[in-house]
């Protein structure tokens, strides 16, 4: 049981589940939490659905956020990471609400924090050992794309960059809750947290379809996906982001005046 694995740790967990028109499965993922991760509180974020998704999740005993229109992705997470901070979690795991994520792969996240006390952010690869997952050739060839870039920036070998399953600590909270990207985040998200100069590390995991509904990026979709990221990841190794070395001058400071 993922349980286990974080009673070093910290009793502070939450699980984030990002829901747009999930009555078909967010129930069942609700459920699959507290029969496989109970020592997580979990937070539905409504993210501006109009179908019965934040009932059905208030129904199942989720604590539920709801957006007043539809954020996307990136600002649904974000919303769930500042409620992570402000309540003071120390440990957050994505797991989104169509059902792809696996509650009980959980624990081979927290395993890799018991591993490596150093680490900050982990997040989980369908492509790192065979695992059977079969994404559509145009998205597998755009994600083998990004872990391509991802490895070669980051110098260190990453294989699913576009994975949305991943377990954040304290100081990952943190930096998520002030600045997280929109859109198609997961990429972006990975970079920032390289730039930060907090740890992050890949492990292998087992992910299913969705279980219902459908998915966003469409076989049309991808080229513009592909672009869009492409130049997202371009601006951010160029943006200014002020990380703090102990003993450097502050990031942000004011002139003393006459």
């Amino acid at each position: 049981m993922a349980g286990n694995h974080f009673s070093h740790l910290s009793e502070r967990c939450l699980a984030i589940v990002p829901a747009y028109n999930e009555a078909g499965c967010v129930g069942a993922v609700i459920e699959s939490l507290r029969r496989h991760a109970p020592e997580f509180d979990v937070l539905v974020i409504d993210d501006g659905s109009t179908d019965s998704t934040a009932l059905i999740s208030e129904r199942a005993g989720a604590t539920v956020l709801r957006m007043p229109f539809n954020l996307g992705i990136g600002g649904a997470m974000q919303a769930g990471y500042r409620y992570a901070d402000e309540h003071d979690y120390d440990f957050a795991v994505q797991v989104d609400g169509d059902g792809q994520h696996d509650p009980a792969q959980i624990e081979r996240l927290a395993d890799e924090f018991r591993r490596d006390h150093s680490v900050d952010f982990v997040f989980g690869s369908r492509f790192a050992e065979e695992s059977g997952y079969r994404a559509p050739a145009a998205r597998r060839a755009g994600i083998r794309i990004f872990a391509w870039l991802l490895s070669l920036i980051m110098r260190k070998r990453v294989t699913d960059p576009t994975s949305g399953f991943r377990l954040a600590n304290r100081r990952a909270i943190a930096l998520f809750a002030r600045d997280y990207p929109h859109d198609y985040p997961e990429v972006e998200a990975i970079l920032m947290v390289h730039a930060h100069r907090l740890r992050l590390a890949e492990v292998p995991v087992r992910m299913d379809q969705r279980a219902s509904g459908r998915s966003s990026i469409t076989t049309l979709r991808s080229g513009y996906y592909m672009a869009k990221v492409l130049l997202a990841v371009l601006i951010g190794l160029v943006r200014e982001r002020p990380t703090v070395t102990p003993g450097d001058p502050a990031a942000v400071s004011a002139e003393h005046g006459i």
